[in-house]
């Protein structure tokens, strides 16, 4: 029998697929690993399910986005989950991946944990003149909020991602309500958590999806994330609607004379943080390329 439906989880080697007739344990076909494709967590797929015998992967759908860190794919909305402090907020970390976000037609959200351990202002401003939606949170009991962060959800696969210890399965189960993810401390000493979540999965809260993802403390512009440097203008949404305005064309506003976006800085409109880690993406990626993608 042939069953549409999604990988929710996987472990192993077998995947999990949520279907219309329930959740079935299968095994991907061997085509997958010699065409090198990797079942990812959303993916759409058709399996097969046989009586006494092992269910399979047949088909893949075609993905509308995937990103590899987290291993995700069809996600609709990625929520950055940041703290204030311990640890403390990495520019560089939540700009790439939000950069990875605008490439792959995914929404990002920004959400600002423990805000009641330091002081948010500077990164709560930062996000906000971008555009991006930014929520803080810190209490459990803080229900419009959580609710407010609910109806982000509502209708949409969402992947929850950010470094270690800031707090997204301890959101996730406030948000939730009944589930009762793992979560870590942080160490004092290396100021950053433990990775408690070791797998992505996928759960359901009120009329949405999410998943919690393993955390992390670096993340680079490598293989399928791969990005010129002349294409990351166009992912820092505040640099948009500026484009073309530069005294010279081929601008790569990284401190030319004439150039709209490093005035825009200078005068306070696009926030330094986000310039300075454009800048640090622009050199890392000005070697890379069209030919070696």
């Amino acid at each position: 029998m042939q069953y549409e439906g999604i990988i929710i989880k996987g472990i192993g080697g077998f995947y999990y697929v949520e279907t219309a007739n329930g959740v079935f344990e299968c095994k991907a076909k061997g085509k997958f690993r010699k065409e090198k494709i990797t079942p990812l967590i959303g993916d759409n797929v058709t399996i097969t399910v046989r009586e006494g015998k092992e269910n399979t992967i047949d088909e893949i759908h075609r993905r509308k986005n995937r990103l590899v860190r987290p291993p995700v794919a069809n996600i609709d909305k990625l929520i950055i989950v940041v703290s204030s402090a311990k640890p403390a907020p990495n520019y560089l970390i939540i700009d790439k991946m939000t950069v990875l976000a605008e490439k792959n037609n995914i929404e990002p959200i920004i959400i600002i944990t423990k805000t009641d351990l330091a002081d948010y202002k500077e990164l709560y401003e930062t996000y906000l003149s971008t555009g991006y939606k930014v929520f803080l949170y810190s209490d459990i009991n803080d229900r419009s909020m959580l609710d407010a962060i609910k109806d982000e959800l509502t209708g949409n696969l969402t992947a929850f991602t950010g470094n270690s210890g800031v707090g997204k399965s301890t959101l996730i189960n406030a948000l939730s309500g009944a589930l009762e993810l793992e979560t870590g401390d942080i160490s004092d000493k290396l100021g950053r958590g433990r990775h408690t979540t070791r797998r992505a999965e996928i759960f359901h809260i009120g009329e949405g999806s999410v998943i919690d993802t393993a955390g992390f403390s670096s993340i680079d512009f490598t293989n399928d994330n791969a990005i010129l440097s002349d294409e990351l203008e166009q992912y820092f949404r505040e640099f948009s609607e500026h484009i073309g305005e530069c005294k010279f064309t081929g601008c790569a506003h990284l401190g030319e004379k004439g150039c709209r976006i490093c005035e825009l800085v200078a005068e306070g409109s696009i926030s330094r943080n986000r310039h300075e880690s454009y800048v640090t993406f622009y050199n890392e990626q000005k070697n890379l390329k069209k030919w070696n993608l």
